[in-house]
């Protein structure tokens, strides 16, 4: 048994589910990237990727699981930005509000230090042209939390989310664009090295 099934047990049905009450509480965030660290590490294509994701969660407690979904979605929050959303349209040709969405999903699929990088300079994203993907979105990795609850305690996740958390899609700080699609200049200075490399 390694040490997070230890520390965490294994994973069961919906016996420890009797007492959930609503949480505004994040998983604690070394943990939350050592989960997605281990799932970049032991898959190789986001389809396993997810599985893995799903099946590593159900060993946590439902509370846990829940806090895993706000951790995201604090994630997501946090580079709700217009640099970002450039980095998006480029990569994609294109990035509509749902596709941005499924955009900064994959790049927190990709792991901490890809994260932390890119939201400090969005161009970072070079390092993780992969000509195999379609496209630069995950939008199974947002919801990889709801399965595992929904496995592990025959209930919705959403139910169990506190109103007083507020790092939600409807709580976004709104920003103004600094670049233009229309002006292909004004997202070259933002991302000079993504433009340069998705122009080839």
């Amino acid at each position: 048994m390694g040490l997070f099934d230890k520390l965490f047990g294994k994973s069961n049905s919906g016996g420890d589910s009797s007492n959930l009450t609503k949480t505004d509480q994040m998983l604690n965030e070394d943990l939350y990237w050592q989960i997605v660290q281990d799932s970049i590490k032991k898959t190789s294509n986001q389809n396993d990727q997810e599985e893995y994701l799903i099946s590593r969660l159900q060993k946590l407690s439902p509370t846990e699981i829940i806090g895993f979904r706000l951790r995201t979605d604090k994630l997501l929050y946090d580079t709700y930005t217009s640099d970002m959303w450039c980095a998006g349209y480029i990569m994609n040709e294109g990035c509509s509000d749902d596709g941005f969405e499924y955009f900064r999903c994959w790049v927190i699929s990709r792991g901490k230090g890809t994260y932390y990088k890119a939201k400090e300079n969005a161009d970072y994203l070079i390092n993780e042209i992969n000509k195999e993907l379609e496209c630069y979105e995950f939008e199974s990795f947002w919801h990889v939390a709801l399965t595992a609850f929904e496995n592990k305690t025959g209930k919705d996740l959403h139910d169990y989310i506190d109103d007083s958390f507020k790092y939600t899609e409807g709580n976004y700080q709104q920003f103004e664009f600094t670049w233009k699609e229309k002006e292909p200049e004004t997202m070259r200075a933002i991302c000079p090295k993504l433009f340069h490399k998705m122009e080839e």
